[in-house]
């Protein structure tokens, strides 16, 4: 059996039809393998048939432009000129007449050539948003591999080509992002009492992690922060954000758009929770008039833990200190959940007291105790800096306010964990990291597509390509 696929176009202006072949397919008896198109079939199918279309569409648009738009009279013609434009079935090479102007309006060049003045870019819209999508949840190399395999596109592009777009697309959203500002608090109380009802509160989250560094000059093997944050509306409606804190230069101005796009107003309350560490404190404020800023309590939990820990180590050098202080670390952390910053202070300073003594012995110095000693006193240190941000954990526990950023720790997993860290062995530089996550960020909030079609108003993505997204490594 032998199937010949044809194409038929009709043109607009009344010309005749033109048919072409675009690909002839052979069968034999029929098998498992062979029903249906093969992908390899396919990928020949769309390459030609693009082809096809392409030439006929570069044909009719020159025709167009034969002509002066403003006193129609034909332009001379200079020469041909062949550009390469990238696309989702292959690279395409095309040719294309540069015109002279005419001489009935002063221009500022003799010659220009309409096919390359309309596509100013190289790539098609549709292959530069796959490429950024799927870089920025796998590494650059599997998303060449993977379009390489699904497309007609072998040999074509290369991780270096892939990571290029994607920085493309990155700077092209930081262009558009608002110049950073000394406060962001819009108007005073007299117009926020104007303002419709907010709702409920939108709580932020915020925390950093660290990503492996690469210098092109020294090749130091440091690391820099990058910074993670999410915020939830009591709807459930959440976004995301993240930047490389030593590179961003507008990082309020960011997180600002952020709450703005949630419909944050100037008369509704904004609690922010962080880890207690002060440059994130700054980054969260003046951003809202009504904002509260709270200690996670995740983060005084975990120290008190690792504290009972260390304290348990000494039941055998002694058994009775050591139920005194589990004791006490337990009051400590009753206390602070209850709001009591005083007297958890209080009580830590005895600890203090008390640890100091058994790793200080004359006759038998206690490591362990002496390693205690040393996590209290920074635990102190911690409380007293951000006793102003401990509130009454269990009243707002009891009347379902969040008081953790267990949600924040999720999202430091999604935005940096998976494609930065788990599993990877690749060095960034600030600048590659950052770009990347705007892109990372966008995606993992369901925002890439209509961008795109912002950007691009003819632009059809299929609407379904953004559920259930991957998560991939």
């Amino acid at each position: 059996m032998k199937i010949k696929i044809q194409v038929v176009i009709e043109s607009d202006c009344g010309a005749p039809q033109i048919t072409q072949e675009v690909a002839q397919i052979e069968r034999g008896s029929l098998q498992p393998e062979n029903l249906g198109l093969s992908l390899t079939e396919a990928k020949t199918l769309l390459q030609n048939t693009q082809r096809t279309l392409v030439e006929q569409q570069v044909a009719e648009y020159e025709k167009q432009h034969l002509s002066c738009l403003h006193c129609e009279k034909k332009l001379l013609h200079k020469d041909k000129r062949t550009s390469v434009y990238r696309t989702l079935f292959g690279k395409l090479h095309l040719r294309s007449n540069k015109l002279f102007h005419c001489t009935c309006i002063e221009q500022q060049s003799r010659s220009f050539n309409p096919l390359a003045n309309l596509l100013t870019e190289r790539t098609s819209p549709e292959l530069l948003y796959l490429e950024s999508k799927f870089a920025s949840l796998m590494s650059y190399g599997l998303s060449v591999k993977l379009l390489q395999e699904l497309l007609p596109l072998e040999g074509q592009i290369n991780a270096t080509t892939v990571r290029n777009h994607l920085h493309a697309v990155a700077t092209r959203l930081e262009s558009e992002l608002g110049e950073e500002k000394g406060a962001y608090i819009e108007g005073c109380p007299r117009d926020w009492e104007e303002l419709p009802r907010p709702d409920l509160p939108i709580v932020v989250g915020m925390d950093g992690g660290y990503v492996r560094s690469y210098d092109k000059q020294s090749k130091s093997k440091s690391n820099f922060e990058v910074m993670v944050g999410k915020c939830i509306k009591a709807d459930g409606t959440s976004k995301r954000f993240s930047f490389a804190y030593c590179y961003d230069t507008k990082p309020q101005r960011r997180i600002f758009e952020v709450l703005k796009s949630l419909g944050m107003q100037m008369n509704q309350q904004v609690t922010f929770l962080s880890d207690g560490d002060e440059k994130i404190r700054d980054l969260l404020s003046c951003l809202n008039p009504n904002a509260e800023y709270l200690l996670d309590w995740f983060h005084i939990t975990m120290r008190i833990t690792v504290m009972n820990q260390v304290a348990k180590g000494l039941t055998k050098r002694d058994p009775e200190t050591s139920k005194y202080i589990l004791k006490d670390l337990t009051s400590v952390k009753w206390y602070l959940w209850h709001g009591n910053v005083f007297k958890a202070l209080e009580l830590i300073e005895e600890l203090l007291d008390n640890t100091f003594t058994l790793a200080d012995h004359e006759k038998k110095p206690c490591l362990e105790a002496k390693k205690l000693y040393n996590m209290m006193e920074e635990f102190h240190t911690y409380i007293s800096n951000n006793g102003a941000y401990i509130p009454n954990y269990g009243e707002r526990w009891r009347c379902g306010e969040v008081i953790s950023t267990g949600f924040t720790e999720s999202a430091v997993n999604q935005v940096i964990s998976k494609r930065f860290v788990k599993k990877q062995q690749m060095r960034w530089t600030p600048k590659g990291a950052h770009l990347l996550l705007q892109v990372r960020t966008l995606v993992l909030n369901e925002e890439l597509r209509s961008k795109f079609q912002q950007w691009y108003s003819g632009l059809t993505l299929d609407s379904k390509q953004n559920q259930q997204m991957p998560h991939a490594t």
